[in-house]
């Protein structure tokens, strides 16, 4: 912790572990960050990823999540691709950006990215893994950090990958404890996140199914890592990064009842809607965030077989007022109710039970 403490920027906490915001392409936009900040802010953010490719200039929207931050914490700027001249040309191009650094993504899942032979489709290819680091740290002379999972479909490459982190001074790794190929369905693999902060001389974050803040002290106990990233558990919670300040702490965790979740709700859409917005689309994406919410809303899924069934803004938060607000204090229950599936084409080997709004370009 203090080799972290002397690399990255401070805390919001000094001295306790550090909370980072999975970058998640389609979510983790200005939008969702200043709503996340609002309910109380992770130490670091990171985009959605840029696409690096032969005509790619960093796309505008996703610049604004760097040049109207107003959250007060550091924003990195996440790269996806495998062309060396692109992804340093890109990376360039975003150091004259407030950015706190350069962040490579080393782990979509989704095939559509993978395909391509880039994010998570990269970790087949450590030689090019290792040309790639070595461009982007001659490239970055501040801050260079790394988003991986431990390999595509097995660990084959795990090791050699973590000897290039070191060999090229990444200044933070950010590792999901399963394959690609185990996108969201297994259980995480968090001895690879062990064996990652005792061998590598730079920090890392833990990052995977990590529900609560209770869970975020369990799993630094076991890995020893100088900190976490949550991604899909800050959608469903957005007060996840302060009740982990908290638990840290060991202080007793705020509660937080249906009424606030009824809050969390209104405060996104309204974040989240432009003038040029359909209203039939907004609610639709809406519905991508309240997959997750509704994890811990009730333990039959009732709330997400509504929503989901929703077309109009009146239709949505008629059902938000008659699950949230019928018994206001009823407390939201910090982990998911068990069986109560987000996106069951990800998360179950087979799931015809529940339509599912998936959002299968999440990378967290």
């Amino acid at each position: 912790m203090e080799q972290a403490s002397k690399i990255l920027p401070s805390p919001i906490s000094e001295g306790q572990p550090f909370t980072a915001l999975a970058p998640m392409q389609d979510v983790t936009d200005l939008a969702f960050m200043k709503v996340i900040a609002h309910y109380g802010a992770p130490d670091y953010f990171f985009t959605e990823f840029f696409r690096v490719h032969s005509n790619s200039r960093p796309e505008k929207h996703i610049l604004r999540s760097i040049t109207e931050n107003q959250t007060g914490r550091p924003v990195f700027a996440q790269l996806i691709g495998e062309n060396i001249e692109q992804i340093t040309r890109t990376a360039r191009k975003l150091l004259n950006y407030p950015i706190a650094g350069i962040d490579l993504n080393l782990g979509c899942p989704a095939p559509k990215v993978y395909k391509k032979n880039v994010g998570g489709g990269l970790l087949r290819d450590p030689a090019r893994i290792d040309e790639i680091l070595a461009a982007l740290r001659e490239a970055c002379p501040g801050l260079f950090t790394v988003k991986m999972r431990i390999g595509f479909e097995d660990d084959r490459n795990f090791e050699e990958i973590l000897e290039s982190i070191s060999r090229h001074s990444v200044d933070l790794l950010s590792l999901h404890g399963r394959t690609v190929k185990e996108m969201y369905r297994s259980e995480v693999h968090y001895d690879y996140i062990k064996q990652a902060a005792s061998t590598l001389n730079c920090p890392v974050l833990a990052n995977g199914n990590i529900t609560s803040a209770q869970t975020a002290v369990e799993v630094l106990s076991k890995t020893n890592a100088a900190g976490v990233m949550i991604g899909r558990h800050a959608i469903r919670n957005p007060w996840i990064f302060h009740q982990c300040r908290e638990a840290f702490n060991g202080h007793v965790i705020t509660p937080i009842t249906l009424a606030d979740v009824r809050d969390y709700i209104e405060r996104l859409f309204h974040a989240t809607n432009h003038d040029k917005f359909p209203e039939r689309a907004h609610v639709n994406k809406m519905k991508k965030y309240l997959n997750f919410v509704g994890q811990s809303v009730d333990p039959d899924g009732a709330f997400l077989h509504d929503m989901r069934r929703t077309a109009t803004e009146l239709e949505l938060f008629t059902v938000c007022d008659r699950h949230l607000l019928s018994v206001p204090d009823k407390p939201f229950v910090t982990e998911p109710y068990a069986g109560v599936i987000a996106r069951p084409n990800c998360e179950t080997p087979a799931a015809n039970s529940i339509k599912s709004c998936s959002l299968d370009s999440i990378s967290a």
